[in-house]
């Protein structure tokens, strides 16, 4: 199994069988060497479910994340939406627990599996429950975190029976403030809810100077006891920042990581191709009354752009430097780019995308074949947004929402953009 194209960072991966379907979707922090892990004997020992999922293999897809806990909520979004057969462990109803905050006068703090539109405020999602809990008791423990923690509907305007306050085990035991029983103002409590939410959010720099000055000040003024609260404060942030991820995550990644997923399988199965094609190159021409004739190549690796695979070309072909056609540009930039593929080992594109009609079709074709190649190649006409296919005498037109047809136009809009752009800078260089 080829894993090279499998950074050395945190993502998701998507194994996929010789019919091109997910078998299984993990995490992963370093996704080349988790799945190396599967075709390796140290690996899969002892674990016939790795051995039988790893024989099935045929190609794995990823999608990179900044974070584990990108990673590790895109896999789950995934994992809900294409429930692959190996992931039987991921087929009940579990959630990761989130923190909330809810939105009351005096806003209440808990942990929860459910997550609302109700305007209150939610923390994570965290992946160990019990890891979570303890990191709350801890603050409770200290007073870093001094929310309320009963279910008493109450407000300002609408405070509790005298009876509920006496029958409350965190007023008597002093883990409240005890706005019920008006120990604390609005406007404090108000302070309190602040400084946890800047915990729970990561941002808690400013919160360590200020403990870090008033433990020394404590100190000197020999007021140990408070000081040790002090020291208390700094070592319970300094455990959250430790053991766990508290960035907050951006929705919008299971978002486009999930459009990424869709596009391409949405490709495959217009193409008939065996597989999502998860290496993409698309080409295009660039010239001005046939002087400085360019053209480049952009890649786009499981729908993403991957810069470092761009390539862009002077144009040597004298016919076209006379006045020719861009017909002819376009066969030697794929030619070129082939070219180059092959002689440095490696991997051949899954499909290739031409900025244009049937006739550029038919330059490519000729192109790859002068190769000795065999690479899936269409054709993206930009007026009606046509797709042109070999051997095939209609064309295919995507409906405008569709995401495989919008991940074709957005890379060949890029191959457009990247052939203008290198125009430009060789017809100033030369003028």
């Amino acid at each position: 199994m080829n894993i090279s194209h499998l950074p050395e960072t945190p993502g998701v991966y998507l194994m996929r069988d010789a019919s091109g379907a997910i078998i299984y979707i993990g995490k992963a922090r370093n996704l080349k060497k988790r799945a190396a892990d599967y075709f390796t004997g140290s690996g899969t020992a002892g674990s016939p479910r790795k051995a039988n999922l790893a024989a099935l293999v045929r190609k794995i897809d990823y999608i990179p994340a900044s974070s584990e806990r990108e990673a590790l909520v895109a896999e789950r979004e995934l994992i809900r939406r294409c429930q692959p057969f190996f992931n039987v462990m991921w087929k009940d109803s579990k959630t990761y627990p989130y923190v909330k905050i809810t939105r009351e006068d005096f806003p209440r703090v808990f942990l929860t599996r459910k997550k609302e539109d109700d305007g209150a405020r939610y923390f994570g999602p965290y992946p160990r429950v019990d890891f979570v809990r303890k990191l709350l008791a801890r603050f409770w423990k200290t007073g870093l975190i001094n929310l309320r923690q009963c279910r008493w509907d109450f407000c300002a305007s609408r405070p509790l029976s005298r009876k509920r306050i006496n029958a409350c085990l965190y007023y008597h035991t002093e883990r409240c403030p005890a706005p019920c029983a008006g120990r604390i103002s609005k406007s404090a409590y108000g302070i309190l809810v602040r400084r946890t939410k800047d915990l729970l959010s990561g941002r808690y720099g400013k919160l360590m100077k200020n403990f870090e000055t008033g433990m020394k000040k404590a100190s000197s003024d020999r007021r140990y006891e408070e000081a040790a609260v002090y020291r208390d404060f700094m070592n319970a942030v300094k455990h959250m920042g430790e053991k766990v991820l508290v960035e907050r995550f951006d929705a919008d990644f299971i978002a486009e990581g999930v459009k990424r997923v869709e596009a391409l399988t949405e490709i495959r199965n217009i193409l008939k191709l065996k597989n999502p094609p998860g290496h993409i190159e698309t080409f295009d021409t660039s010239s001005l009354f046939a002087r400085h004739c360019t053209a480049s190549s952009v890649c786009f690796i499981n729908g993403e752009r991957n810069t470092s695979h761009y390539r862009r070309y002077r144009i040597r072909f004298k016919s076209v430097r006379a006045g020719s056609n861009d017909l002819e540009m376009m066969r030697e930039a794929v030619q070129r780019r082939l070219t180059q593929i092959k002689k440095s080992g490696e991997p051949l594109p899954d499909l290739l995308v031409i900025d244009g009609g049937p006739s550029q079709l038919f330059y490519a074709m000729a192109a790859i074949k002068s190769c000795n190649l065999q690479v899936p190649v269409i054709a993206l006409a930009k007026r009606f947004e046509e797709i042109y296919m070999p051997g095939r005498s209609s064309t295919v037109t995507l409906p405008p929402e569709n995401p495989g047809r919008r991940l074709l136009e957005e890379m060949r809009d890029e191959a457009h953009r990247f052939a203008i752009h290198y125009h430009r800078k060789l017809r100033d260089k030369l003028q």
